[in-house]
């Protein structure tokens, strides 16, 4: 795409060249028509003089300039006499009338048509200035075309036309460059606009009276495209909230049913299997409100939640043989603002991921810090190249598990203007922290998500 600065400019340069010219045509045109016979004399005196040579030695010599021949061709009646002091030069002497006054010439320097001695004809008559004497051109019969006339104007006006056209140069490139920072400013203006809408609110719309006429039709289009997305994003997760819930009934009969089961091993894995679609399920709602609702944050005490959550997970720490710990800086509450419910399902999620993913893990201790949380295990670690967190995808993809818990945590985290920092090492455990703006460097309304991979 090309700037559109360079586009205007280039675009108004071609146009006002083509309007300087024109306009210069046409006052050569006026001047031809107001004046016709002392135009073709002044052109006719012009071509004559440039093809003049003064030399004492060799006398007059005219030169045969291009613009002198086609004067000559294109005037059959041609005649001009050339002197200066006693060297005198003549064409078409036969052409020439009776002249009424003898040579040589000691008139005023400049220009006049005269009328013939015969008073039947005219002729042009220029004296000008050719070092210490003047040199004198009579006229007769010249016919000159307009492109030549044009040339002579040019000649005989270059400071004046080269002023005017560098004025109007500069006065198109100012209008060109003021015309584009007026189009991007209109652009940033609705770009500032179009950033304003709420990424999780886009059916909101840019007000059309806030943005010039020509970007109407663009904004227009925006905001349709804004309405679209916002219908989608609703299918979604109306879609997202009535699958969890259809899920909660069979997954409750399923669980009841596993009751029944008599081997110990396939009860085992059994249970394990429903309490990931459970874990799945829960975070698929937790998902859905988290999108519908607007968050109202209030003080919360994060050792109070913790403490609450360890509790909750405690049995399903048994069975799999893992230790629950809670350890704390200071202590006292570690308050900080937020959604407790939101908070609750966020550490949820990692306690709950840290027990299905953490394979081969022993103990899972909650950190408690000012402003932050941190579940640390001594499972196995991220393997390399696993380092996206994204819904439905997990650490490897050759294990278990759905992978959307971690994806929640980040909305969550979003939501409250904290974030989500992970840092794993192979073989040696994985650390997720919720950081809070009390203790997060990102600034309030910013969300973070990092993963280090601490070899």
């Amino acid at each position: 795409m090309t700037s559109i600065t360079r586009t205007l400019t280039l675009s108004f340069s071609g146009a006002a060249a083509a309007i300087f010219l024109v306009l210069l045509g046409i006052v050569i045109w006026l001047d031809l028509m107001r004046e016709r016979e002392h135009t073709f004399c002044q052109a006719a005196a012009t071509i004559l003089n440039r093809a003049t040579i003064v030399d004492p030695d060799r006398g007059l010599i005219i030169r045969s300039a291009h613009s002198l021949e086609r004067m000559k061709s294109s005037s059959p009646k041609l005649w001009y006499l050339v002197s200066y002091d006693n060297l005198t030069s003549e064409f078409g002497r036969e052409l020439r009338p009776p002249l009424p006054f003898t040579l040589p010439y000691n008139g005023p320097i400049g220009l006049s048509v005269l009328n013939a001695q015969d008073q039947k004809s005219t002729f042009c008559l220029a004296v000008v200035r050719r070092g210490t004497s003047e040199l004198v051109m009579m006229i007769g019969g010249a016919q000159v075309r307009f492109g030549q006339i044009a040339l002579s104007f040019l000649f005989r006006n270059f400071f004046e036309v080269a002023l005017l056209a560098i004025a109007f140069a500069l006065t198109v490139a100012t209008g060109a460059f003021l015309s584009a920072r007026f189009v991007a400013n209109s652009i940033k203006r609705v770009t500032r606009l179009a950033l304003a809408i709420e990424p999780m609110a886009p059916q909101a719309s840019i007000s059309l009276d806030e943005v010039p006429v020509e970007l109407k039709p663009l904004v227009s289009a925006l905001n349709q495209a804004f309405h679209e997305i916002d219908a989608y994003m609703q299918r979604q997760r109306r879609f997202l909230g009535n699958a969890a819930h259809q899920l909660r009934t069979p997954l409750t009969l399923l669980r009841a049913k596993i009751e029944d089961v008599s081997e110990p091993e396939l009860k085992v894995k059994l249970v394990r299997d429903v309490r990931r679609l459970s874990s799945l399920v829960s975070a698929m709602l937790d998902l859905a409100r988290l999108q519908n609702q607007a968050i109202e944050k209030r003080p919360i005490d994060l050792a109070v939640v913790t403490r609450d959550v360890l509790a909750d997970f405690s049995p399903s720490a048994l069975d799999a043989g893992i230790e629950l710990a809670l350890e704390q800086v200071e202590d006292g509450p570690v308050v900080v603002e937020g959604v407790e419910a939101a908070v609750r399902s966020a550490l949820a999620n990692l306690v709950g991921n840290a027990l299905v993913h953490a394979h081969g893990a022993g103990r899972i201790v909650a950190h408690l810090d000012r402003g932050s949380v941190s579940i640390c295990d001594d499972g196995a670690g991220f393997s390399r190249g696993a380092e996206r967190i994204e819904p439905f995808l997990t650490g490897d993809t050759a294990r278990e598990g759905a992978g959307l818990g971690l994806s929640i945590v980040q909305e969550i985290m979003a939501a409250h203007g904290g974030a989500l920092i992970i840092a794993s090492t192979p073989e040696r455990g994985t650390t997720a922290s919720l950081r809070f703006p009390e203790a997060s460097e990102a600034a309030p309304g910013a969300s973070e998500v990092r993963k280090v991979d601490a070899t």
